[in-house]
């Protein structure tokens, strides 16, 4: 008589194993998925056979969404079954642009809510450099939190504390920016390895080298989790199909239904809406900059 099938969720990864914590006893044990290609990834809900001291994977149930990037050669797994990201930056080091607006499209891809982090308040100059190139990006609507995350009583943190109730949340960003001290203030006991940045690389060390889920309450999801990734230098996007981008931008997006043509490429085309708003944008634009330091 074959064994009982369990369920639980994948909470950690390394390599072709991963932990796997039991729905009802909350135990945690390392699991093998079945077959050459482990497709399992941190979030997943599973469905897991005990052996011995160790189990066997064997169905993944369906997910709401996976968040991954993604390059010509090959794809890298962040999370599945999220409610919101926290795209984490700080005033030091400087953040790309270019990978926080990948990252954006990577969420609106998958449908998950994004919310972008502005940590480092205390580094006065910095900040207000940094605080001025987001702007742009909450004038599409993105939340922008501003916190000094090792500062006590930080209203940044307060504000942070309080979305994550009742949430799947993945902390995402860049080495060096705060993700781990921020999980560390969240949950004490976690306790996750935080390194100073590299002044001279003007870029974090790697001090997280896996994913990794926690409960925000006791041992089960019931109350939220929260899960810590490693810092990434790179975010592709090559598995969102280049004629997708515009209906993924929220700028662009507002106004593409006002092109003449279905297929317009909203850079030369007669009748384009999106030109059309840009060429009025600039009063709106001068606004935004204008907008005070938090």
């Amino acid at each position: 008589m074959s064994s009982p099938l369990s369920h639980g969720i994948v909470v950690g990864q390394h390599g072709r194993h991963c932990w796997v914590q039991d729905t009802q006893t909350h135990e945690r044990r390392i699991c093998h998925a079945r077959g050459k290609k482990s497709q399992v990834v941190v979030g997943d809900r599973v469905q897991w056979l005990a052996s011995e001291d160790e189990g066997t994977i064997e169905a993944i149930e369906p997910r709401r969404n996976l968040l991954y990037r993604s390059d010509e050669l090959r794809s890298k797994n962040f999370a599945a079954n999220l409610d919101q990201v926290f795209i984490w930056l700080a005033a030091q080091p400087v953040f790309s642009e270019d990978q926080l607006t990948r990252a954006l499209l990577a969420c609106e891809d998958a449908g998950i809510r994004a919310v972008i982090v502005l940590n480092k308040l205390d580094l006065v100059s910095d900040f207000a450099t940094a605080w001025r190139r987001l702007s742009t990006y909450r004038a599409m609507g993105y939340p922008v939190v501003a916190c000094s995350i090792k500062a006590p009583h930080d209203p940044g943190f307060l504000q942070l504390e309080s979305m994550l109730a009742n949430k799947c949340s993945l902390v995402l960003g860049p080495s060096g920016s705060g993700k781990s001290s921020f999980t560390n203030r969240v949950l004490p006991k976690v306790q996750a390895a935080t390194q100073e940045i590299s002044q001279a690389l003007n870029s974090g060390k790697h001090t997280t080298t896996s994913t990794s889920w926690y409960a925000l309450r006791g041992e089960s999801a019931e109350h939220g989790s929260l899960i810590d990734s490693p810092g990434f230098q790179e975010f592709g996007i090559q598995h969102i199909a280049p004629t997708a981008l515009a209906g993924l931008m929220p700028d662009i997006a507002a106004h593409a239904s006002n092109c003449k043509f279905y297929n317009c490429t909203h850079l030369h085309e007669p009748g384009c809406g999106v030109r059309a708003a840009l060429a009025t944008s600039a009063d709106d634009d001068a606004a935004v900059f204008d907008e005070k330091l938090p």
